[in-house]
C-alpha cells in the first residue's frame, strides 16, 4: 500500500514540474508548397556564327535567347551555353534534375539554297527533362532529353561533360566532349529526302533511321562581369556520324564537320516564393 502511495506522489510531482503550454500557444508545422523558397532567373542572349543548318558547309549570324530557373543558394554551379531552358526541381550539391525546353526555329530554302526543293522543319520546340551531376568539384556532366514538337516527332538526346578552371575569381575556362543521337523521326524531319523531296531539289534519295547523330568537343572562356551579369566567349565543334553523315543533304551539298563560336550575356534576378 504504502508502494502504491509513494508512486503516485511521484508521478503527481513529475506531472506538475513539466512545462504547461496553453492550447493556443501550440505551435503546428504547416507543409508548404515546392514552389516556396528562394529562386533565382537567368535570362540572357547568345549570338552565334554558326552552320546555316545542321551538315551545311557555309555559316551565318544566329540569335537565340538563354532562359533557366533554378533554385537559390550557395550550391557552385557550372552553366555552358549548350544548356537548354531549364527548371530544377531538384537541386543539391553535386545533382540537379528537372524540366528542359528548346525553342526550334523554321528551317527552309530561305535558309539555304540547299534546302530548295525539300520540305520546311516548322517553328517550334523540344520539351523533356534534364539530370546533371559533380563526379568531382571542378567537372560536369548533363544530359538532356527531348520530345519535338510541331518541327519535327522525333527524340533527342544530348550528353556533355565540361571541366572548367578558374584562372581569377571572375575568369573561368572549361571545355570537354560531346555526343548527340536522335530517333528515327528526327533524322527523317532534317536529314531524310523522300522521292518527291528528291525530284524537286535533285538530291539522291535517303531514308535514315535513329542512332548517334554527331560527336564533337567544345570550350569557353567565361567572365563574371558582376555579381549578377555573366558573359562568355565560346567555340563548339562536331562531327556528323551514323544517319547524319550518310545524308545526301550532307555528302552531296554539306559537310560532315561542323565549327561554330559566339557570345553570350546573362543577367540574373533573385526571387522568393511563399
Amino acid at each position: 500500500m504504502r508502494k502504491s502511495y509513494l508512486a503516485t506522489v511521484t508521478i503527481f510531482t513529475i506531472l506538475t514540474a513539466l512545462p504547461v503550454q496553453a492550447a493556443d500557444e501550440v505551435v503546428t508545422s504547416e507543409k508548404k508548397p515546392f514552389w516556396a523558397g528562394d529562386w533565382s532567373l537567368t535570362i540572357g542572349g547568345l549570338g552565334e556564327f554558326a552552320p546555316r543548318y545542321d551538315g551545311a558547309s557555309s555559316r551565318m549570324l544566329f540569335g537565340e535567347p538563354l532562359i533557366s530557373i533554378t533554385r537559390a543558394g550557395d550550391v557552385p554551379r557550372f552553366d555552358s551555353q549548350n544548356d537548354n531552358f531549364e527548371f530544377a526541381l531538384i537541386d543539391t550539391y553535386s545533382f540537379s534534375a528537372g524540366l528542359a525546353g528548346k525553342l526550334i526555329f523554321k528551317r527552309d530554302s530561305g535558309t539555304s539554297d540547299d534546302l530548295e526543293g525539300l520540305d520546311p522543319v516548322k517553328f517550334g520546340g523540344e520539351v523533356g527533362g534534364f539530370a546533371e551531376f559533380y563526379p568531382v568539384d571542378w567537372m560536369r556532366v548533363r544530359g538532356e532529353l527531348r520530345q519535338g514538337i510541331r518541327a519535327h516527332k522525333g527524340i533527342v538526346g544530348e550528353v556533355a561533360a565540361d571541366a572548367f578552371y578558374d584562372v581569377t575569381p571572375v575568369i573561368r575556362v572549361s571545355g570537354g566532349p560531346r555526343i548527340n543521337f536522335a530517333s528515327k523521326e528526327y533524322f527523317k524531319s532534317y536529314y531524310g529526302v523522300d522521292a518527291k523531296e528528291a525530284a524537286l531539289s535533285g538530291l539522291s534519295e535517303y531514308h535514315p533511321g535513329g542512332g548517334l547523330k554527331s560527336l564533337g568537343a567544345g570550350a569557353a572562356v567565361t567572365w563574371k562581369t558582376t555579381d549578377k551579369i555573366t558573359t562568355s566567349l565560346y567555340s563548339e565543334y562536331e562531327r556528323l556520324k551514323g544517319p547524319a553523315k550518310k545524308s545526301s543533304l550532307v555528302e552531296e551539298r554539306g559537310k560532315r564537320d561542323q565549327f561554330s563560336f559566339g557570345l553570350t550575356a546573362t543577367y540574373r534576378f533573385d526571387f522568393t516564393l511563399d
